[in-house]
């Protein structure tokens, strides 16, 4: 029968080996001896410390959050937060964000809008997209053209004012 399939021109096709094709290693896995480039290299089994900060929160874009946020290093608002962050070492409103209440920060960069009472004991930043209102006390101050800021403004006199998130002042 083989002869006839041969005579209609179809050609055959060899049996499949009865033994196992052996799998080649892994190329995460080389042999001992070899090195691969690092973006072929598997990292999974030694986990290479990441450089973030402990205690970042991000209000991420479309976000809305309202409440207290305490024991946090680092603020990033893209979306929007209404709310009080208590002692806060960083915080940045990024363009298109918004924060409404009180803050109490080491340093701070406005790019969105901050609405309330705003205390930066070290550098407040604040960029042309940026837009601060209501009562503003900072260690140092940068405006950037366009920036805008209005309501009470006051320089911290020694570095100890605190934070008077109790008190509601109309008409400031």
């Amino acid at each position: 029968m083989a002869d006839k399939v041969e005579d209609l021109g179809i050609p055959l096709r060899p049996a499949r080996p009865a033994v196992a094709t052996p799998i080649p290693a892994r190329a995460t896995n080389p042999p001992p001896g070899s090195e691969l480039p690092k973006a072929f290299q598997d990292t999974s089994e030694t986990p290479s410390p990441q450089p973030t900060q402990p205690r970042t929160m991000v209000v991420g874009q479309g976000i809305s959050l309202s409440g207290e946020i305490r024991s946090c290093n680092r603020l990033v608002v893209e979306g929007s937060l209404d709310g009080t962050l208590h002692d806060g070492g960083q915080m940045q409103i990024a363009e298109g964000g918004h924060f409404k209440g009180n803050a109490s920060v080491a340093q701070g960069e406005i790019s969105g809008q901050f609405e309330g009472e705003l205390v930066v004991s070290n550098r407040l930043l604040i960029r042309a997209t940026g837009h601060v209102s209501g009562t503003i006390t900072y260690g140092q101050i940068e405006i950037e053209r366009g920036g805008k800021v209005s309501g009470k403004i006051q320089a911290h006199q020694d570095g100890t004012a605190a934070p008077n998130f109790g008190v509601v002042r109309a008409g400031e």
